[in-house]
């Protein structure tokens, strides 16, 4: 191929990968990849610049503009940085300063590379007015009113802020509030998110707002701009903004030379996997502005900076086979079985191959050998094959048509990546998965019956569905294996205590899909009864508060199929809480009406679900972190640092146990 063959090539190449990362949030290859074909075209293009185009990635961030927003023209270029991966290219950046500076006198500005999706800032007389993605770094969208739900973000400045400044920062996930949202769809039998990134950039650019704040996303701030203040350097900068009610990082350092740097960069390199969100390298910055005037901009790049990425960690083992499994909604998941090999201290044997399209892409084929990482430094996941070790004759995997379990023909809905198996009354797995799903602690919490015993009473014929369980006797389960006569009156006794349970936690046991803990309170809230719920219309459901499309026909369904109804009645005649109790719902009092409170550390005389059902039966709202719209943190024993020193510094109310206890005359 000649180099203006392998110019134009690699120029589609990047702008196809750019598309898939910034626009639809999805990349289909490594960072690491991605930058060795950008590096590649760059040298090529300086070598030949006669084929040289202001259309060429090289030239742009990448990114693209949403129809769906308002377009904005960043009055700063948002430019991204040089990426670097070891230490010899660090060394010639760091010539390159001492050279453009004609000094060895300068210091830099450590960051954290935060995996997440940039936003500029746009404050006027302390409120925020504007909130604008990178777009291609030209012009990006207006994504005020999503931002604005990010509740770590205070939309109003305090202290002595400047009556006009534009900052930026990264929008990002934490690994534990996307694996407990993964698992709660995983619950709703919904395809899960493939990382906490994709899913923090897809959720700033949703076209409603109220479901962004469903989303728990988090916000740090790393540069200030447009400020009458007169800084001289980065990291004062910062610290202003931090005094302004901003959140910065806590882990930037200064330092002074290229070996502490080097520090740095190797300590965060190995305590990465202990931090509660991604990062996928270091930001090295000049601090001084006026240095960084001097050293200037490429067309493409800051000169005064440079991003250092981690390599990721990977191994290389055989893909031996791929199984299926069964999920309690009939969700067919891959997954691989792997040649066991050592990844970041643990032994992985099995790797997630999420849906289809997953193995279409990698192209699979037993055999194979694979590159493994950590998604997340998590969760293992297959990247790639290493198509010279492929073994002769193989062929690519089939992705089952059948069930695993009960043999019946998959079905595949239209815009979703899922296969299911549709049995959802004679399939083995759904079955124990939904009366497993019943008995839970969210639901109807019958904690004598562990999942190795429904298990047992599945095969023993004795439970087929949930309302069999209302039809057992002591006399039915003694003798099953390592069940005596205390445990199967255990048994009996928690089956009949959770006819006591309210009819929320019921309509969530019965594991209608897509009908979490939430909407099942919802719906309970807006019907009162399993009656209504059965009778509403199509339309009826969907215009419940917070429901929608999708969940209302999954509930009209559930409720239009004669096995379920048949449930539902067996149900109600076993004597199973079916209607919402009216003091379940109303209002004690309105002391706290208009008050939103935040719960924080351990209580003396009630759990923390006890305060907050107090906290609603008030007429008060429960938040979930310090804003400046929180009126109370109710401070417990062991309560994190942090929320209390933001609280301090936001002017937050903050009560004790009894305090509140006095406050709502309890």
């Amino acid at each position: 191929m000649n180099p203006k063959e392998r110019i134009e090539t690699l120029r589609k190449q990047l702008a196809e990968y750019n598309y898939q990362y910034y626009t639809l949030g999805n990349p289909s290859i490594s960072d690491t990849d991605f930058d060795f074909l950008m590096k590649e075209l760059e040298l090529l293009e300086r070598e030949f610049p006669a084929y040289s185009s202001a259309d060429s990635p090289t030239q742009k961030v990448g990114g693209t503009i949403n129809k769906n927003f308002e377009s904005f023209t960043h009055q700063h270029q948002m430019l991204s940085l040089g990426n670097t991966y070891n230490e010899a290219e660090l060394i010639e950046f760091d010539n390159r300063i001492q050279k453009g500076l004609g000094t060895t006198v300068y210091e830099y500005v450590c960051e954290l590379k935060f995996d997440g999706l940039s936003i500029s800032l746009h404050y006027e007389n302390g409120a925020l007015s504007k909130a604008v993605t990178r777009g291609d770094g030209v012009k990006g969208d207006i994504v005020t009113d999503n931002v604005k739900t990010i509740h770590s973000l205070n939309t109003k400045l305090i202290g002595d802020f400047p009556k006009k400044v534009e900052l930026r920062g990264e929008i990002f996930m934490h690994r534990a509030a996307f694996d407990k949202l993964n698992k709660k769809r995983a619950e709703n039998g919904e395809a899960l998110y493939a990382n906490p990134r994709n899913f923090a950039s897809g959720t700033v650019k949703l076209q409603d707002s109220s479901e962004v704040a469903k989303r728990p996303l988090d916000l740090i701030l790393y540069q200030v701009l447009e400020t009458e203040k007169n800084y001289t350097n980065h990291w004062q900068s910062l610290q202003a903004a931090k005094n302004w009610g901003l959140q910065i990082s806590s882990e930037s350092r200064i330092c002074k030379n290229i070996q502490e740097v080097f520090e740095f960069i190797n300590f965060w390199n190995q305590e990465r996997f202990k931090l509660g969100y991604d990062i996928d390298g270091v930001v090295i910055k000049i601090n001084d502005f006026h240095q960084r005037e001097e050293l200037g901009f490429t067309a493409k790049n800051p000169r005064w900076a440079i991003s250092y990425k981690f390599k990721t960690l990977a191994v290389t083992t055989v893909l031996k086979s791929v199984e299926y499994q069964v999920g309690r909604t009939g969700a067919i998941t891959p997954v691989a079985n792997l040649e066991p090999v050592q990844l970041l201290g643990t032994t992985v044997k099995r790797a997630s191959l999420h849906n289809a399209n997953e193995i279409e892409r990698l192209g699979l084929r037993i055999g194979d050998s694979v590159f493994v990482e950590k998604g997340g430094e998590i969760i293992p996941k297959i990247t790639g094959v290493n198509l010279e070790k492929r073994p002769l004759n193989s062929t690519p995997l089939q992705y089952i048509t059948h069930c695993p379990e009960c043999t019946t023909v998959l079905v595949r809905a239209i815009g979703e990546a899922n296969h299911y198996c549709p049995n959802e009354l004679g399939c083995p797995p759904q079955i124990i998965g939904k009366v497993q799903h019943y008995t839970s602690r969210k639901a109807c919490d019958i904690q004598s019956l562990g999942d190795e015993t429904i298990q047992s009473l599945f095969e023993a014929d004795l439970v087929k569905n949930v309302a069999d369980l209302y039809d057992l006797k002591v006399s039915d389960i003694i003798n099953l294996e390592r069940m005596g006569q205390k445990s199967a009156e255990n048994i009996i006794s928690g089956i009949k205590k959770s006819k006591e349970v309210p009819f929320h936690k019921v309509l969530f046991g019965l594991g209608i899909r897509y009908v979490g803990a939430t909407v099942a309170k919802k719906l309970v809230s807006h019907f009162r009864s399993v009656k209504n719920i059965a009778d509403a219309d199509l339309e009826t459901l969907s215009n419940v508060d917070e429901i929608g499309t999708v969940i209302a026909i999954s509930v009209f369904d559930y409720f239009r199929n004669p096995d379920y109804m048949n449930l539902i009645s067996r149900l109600e005649k076993a004597g199973v809480q079916l209607e919402s109790n009216e003091k379940e719902n109303a209002l004690i009092s309105s002391k706290l009406a208009d008050k939103t409170l935040v719960i924080s550390g351990v209580f003396n005389q009630y759990s923390r679900e006890e305060l907050a059902a107090m906290i609603a039966a008030h007429g008060g709202k429960n938040g979930s972190g310090i804003t400046g719209k929180t009126d109370y943190l109710l401070a417990g024993d062991k309560m994190g640092p942090s929320k209390l020193q933001k609280a301090e510094k936001l002017g937050v109310n903050i009560i004790s146990e009894i305090e509140f206890l006095e406050m709502i005359g309890n």
